[in-house]
């Protein structure tokens, strides 16, 4: 196979089922050839990201997936994206162990929130406690001009419940739940924008869409940006990937 790219997920792995969903279902297709050409990893037992982040001496995600990211360079796919949101802590490590393109979803999803919502001012994060830790998001937000709140501990708890206790483990979304963190998020913080910093947040999304909040959403964004380089590169068109992002 050629002109294809890579996926690297698993982490987890509801959340990057949901990827593919998503991602099969936007594309344009009249019959099966239309469908994008593509590897998907789905590495369910790289080590857990947060616990890392928090505590250096938990085991390390970065060494599986240099290991993925080596796997898959040497099959040589177009670029890659990584469905994990928190495993962007190593980005510069796992780009620096590859020529091929790694889009990075939390500036993807921050560059596209800053046309979608030029005009907002306070942008909400609910993620883990290692991507806040890691201020992946923080520091896009910040950098992007816009004001950032968390929320409170008690914010923190719901969606830590939310994407551990509902989706991790029983594998379901509570709807409820994540409506209500979201109007807290606008109600109490004066949230203009909610940026789902975790991919299981994105699958809480797609599973419970019927709410009045503005979101934003790294993994149904970077769906659309692999649909849209996929087309290119099954076209032939050159790619400077260091301009997707404008």
């Amino acid at each position: 196979m050629r002109k294809f790219f890579t996926v690297i997920g698993g982490m987890g792995s509801l959340a990057t089922e949901s990827y593919v969903h998503l991602l099969n279902e936007r594309t344009p297709t009249k019959n099966d050839q239309d469908y994008l050409d593509y590897i998907l990893v789905n590495h369910s037992s790289v080590p857990d990201r947060t616990a890392h982040i928090l505590d250096h001496s938990k085991p390390s995600f970065l060494p599986p997936l240099t290991e993925d990211i080596k796997q898959q360079s040497a099959l040589n796919p177009e670029f890659m994206v990584i469905i994990c949101n928190t495993a962007h802590y190593y980005y510069k490590e796992l780009q620096a162990a590859t020529d091929i393109p790694i889009i990075h979803m939390p500036h993807m999803a921050i560059s596209v929130m800053k046309k979608q919502y030029p005009n907002a001012k306070r942008i909400g994060l609910i993620a883990t406690k290692g991507t806040i830790a890691d201020h992946i998001y923080e520091d896009e937000i910040k950098n992007a001009g816009f004001e950032l709140s968390l929320g409170n501990q008690e914010i923190q708890d719901e969606v830590e419940s939310l994407i551990y206790d509902d989706i991790k483990i029983k594998g379901q979304v509570d709807a409820k739940k994540y409506h209500k963190i979201l109007q807290t998020m606008h109600d109490k913080f004066d949230c203009d924008v909610i940026v789902l910093g975790c991919t299981e947040l994105s699958l809480a999304q797609e599973k419970a869409p019927d709410h009045p909040f503005k979101t934003i959403d790294g993994q149904s964004i970077i769906v659309d940006k692999s649909i849209e380089l996929g087309e290119k590169i099954r076209n032939g068109e050159t790619i400077d990937y260091n301009k997707i992002y404008g």
